[in-house]
């Protein structure tokens, strides 16, 4: 049955829900805020002082793993995402600066990896332990598939029906979740070198969390990048945005941008239409959210349900300080990807995590993008995009202050560790982001980039639910709702939450097209044969 949904913001889970809805055969209208479409996943250009082109950044997400989720969404649509929406393998997938002076490249094939950890720290079995490592991550990527993706889920109860399901094979996966153990430990347990073990803690920050309080589970990060590959959207990560709105218009959603979302006309439980910053109100069977799930409830739903999320003690993902600098001539020794560590890693994690403040050496990631594209820059210069984590907004951050010490601790680090000596002759050109602008362009949980935090060593993994509980007709996609954040899983969350309104309203289902689109590449040989 064909259903009139609306989608409130255009980030990557409501493109994707918008395209999925649609090509199911549903009425979509599409509402976001901004002037433009795609959330975070916006695009920055700024002019070279003199005059020889412009340098193009990738304001958000700048990392893509498990391109399996955009094949699955194009096939819902009959097409397919290589062709519509080309992207670049990249290997090495990272490039890694450590404060000691040493550096190593995270490379796809375990195998090579495990070779480069030994050469790296000989004599301490390093590479062996990285192989466990690798072994139990794709475990856990294997439990996650089962039990964790592609269905809406907000707690154990959603993934389990324990009178059908605990069997003897289903225990086994429980218990293989380790709950109770946290991404460092599991990673210490198998590489103890401090350098490698901070290069792999690293996968937290997909997620916008401290490994130290992460579940295990979120191990399972190391496998999908070990086995799916790290990649670069042909014309950057902004491409990812275009080509899922080019899909949702292509199948009839309706797209507006320039509309804000003030609430909603709920009766008798269930949403019946949205409310607009002009009053306009628009008549729905069934409400997306890509907005904050949190602030959806707290600003749009109101009253008991918004107590009731406001009393789950969520918190809120970390925040961060982005520069984006036209440099007029590009580092030579730079990947794609790097990252620049800090000194101590528990030092780090603990000063944003814990105490809330700027850590005081940081990891800065870089993405030097000439290295794949020499469009994204004026010949021989570079556009860098560098990343430190900050604390979500806590009060007494008064950033308009912090900011100018805050760049010259980032730029510091660059000319310490990275080998930047020069950094700040080459600048020509620059802008910035803070939490604060991070919080009001994007309508995020105090400036949380990555929404809510995945903190908790046996539940830390659960966000709030796809499909509301407390109010029917809504669904919810975005870094805030489950799956969680990272760009793959943020656009699985909007085909979650999209596929779940098509269930309910008694839809045509997934094609078996989109079904094997979306396997998991190991998989696909034997689905083939």
């Amino acid at each position: 049955m064909s259903q009139r949904v609306v989608v409130i913001g255009g980030g990557l889970g409501g493109l994707a829900a918008a395209a999925v809805a649609a090509a199911r055969g549903h009425k979509v209208t599409l509402l976001d805020k901004n002037a433009w479409l795609g959330g975070k996943c916006a695009v920055l250009s700024l002019d070279a002082p003199d005059g020889s082109g412009s340098f193009r950044f990738d304001m958000g997400p700048t990392i893509l793993t498990v391109p399996r989720v955009l094949r699955r969404i194009f096939a819902e649509a009959g097409r397919d995402q290589a062709t519509d929406l080309p992207l670049i393998r990249l290997d090495p997938q990272w490039r890694c600066f450590f404060e000691d002076g040493t550096r190593i490249d995270l490379m796809e094939d375990v195998d090579r990896m495990a070779a480069e950890m030994d050469r790296f720290a000989p004599g301490t079995n390093q590479g062996a332990g990285y192989r466990r490592l690798q072994a139990e991550a794709e475990n856990l990527h294997r439990v996650s598939e089962n039990f964790f993706f592609w269905k809406p889920v907000e707690g154990i109860a959603d993934t389990l029906n324990f009178k059908a399901n605990l069997n003897p094979d289903t225990l086994k996966d429980v218990l293989s979740l380790k709950m109770g153990r946290t991404v460092a430990k599991v990673i210490r347990g198998h590489v103890p070198d401090a350098r490698l073990a901070q290069m792999l803690d690293h996968y937290c920050q997909y997620v916008g969390s401290s490994p130290y309080l992460a579940p295990a589970v979120l191990t399972s990060i190391a496998d999908m990048q070990a086995h799916e590959g790290v990649w670069y959207p042909v014309g950057g990560t902004r491409a990812v945005a275009e080509g899922l709105a080019k899909l949702a218009g292509d199948l009839g959603a309706d797209l507006r941008p320039g509309v804000e979302v003030t609430g909603f006309d709920i009766v008798d439980g269930a949403v019946k239409a949205v409310v607009t910053a002009t009053g306009e109100k628009i008549p729905c069977d069934a409400v997306i959210s890509n907005m904050d799930a949190i602030r959806t409830y707290r600003e749009l739903v109101g009253g008991e349900p918004a107590r009731k999320y406001d009393g789950k003690g969520f918190e809120p993902a970390c925040s961060g300080v982005v520069l984006y600098l036209g440099l007029k001539k590009r580092y030579d020794h730079l990947a794609h990807h790097c990252f620049v560590f800090s000194r101590d890693a528990e030092e780090e994690f603990d000063a944003i995590y814990k105490k809330g403040e700027p850590a005081p050496d940081p990891t800065a990631y870089l993405a030097a993008t000439s290295c794949s594209d020499d469009t994204s820059a004026p010949p021989g210069g570079e556009a860098l995009y560098v990343l430190v984590h900050t604390p979500h907004l806590r009060p007494g951050h008064d950033w308009s202050k912090m900011f100018a010490p805050y760049r010259q601790k980032i730029l510091d680090k660059l000319k310490r560790t990275a080998g930047m000596e020069d950094i700040e002759e080459r600048i020509v050109v620059e802008s910035q982001l803070t939490p604060v602008d991070i919080h009001n362009r994007y309508k995020v949980l105090d400036g949380a980039i990555y929404g809510l935090a995945s903190h908790g060593s046996f539940m830390g993994a659960f966000k709030p639910g796809n499909r509301s509980k407390v109010v029917k007709g809504l669904y919810l996609c975005g870094g805030a709702a489950h799956p969680g954040p990272g760009m793959p899983m943020v656009m699985m969350s909007g085909w979650i939450a999209a596929d779940a309104m098509d269930t309910d309203a008694g839809g045509r289902g997934m094609s078996e097209r989109a079904r094997q689109a979306g396997r998991r590449d190991r998989e696909l040989p034997a689905a083939a044969e």
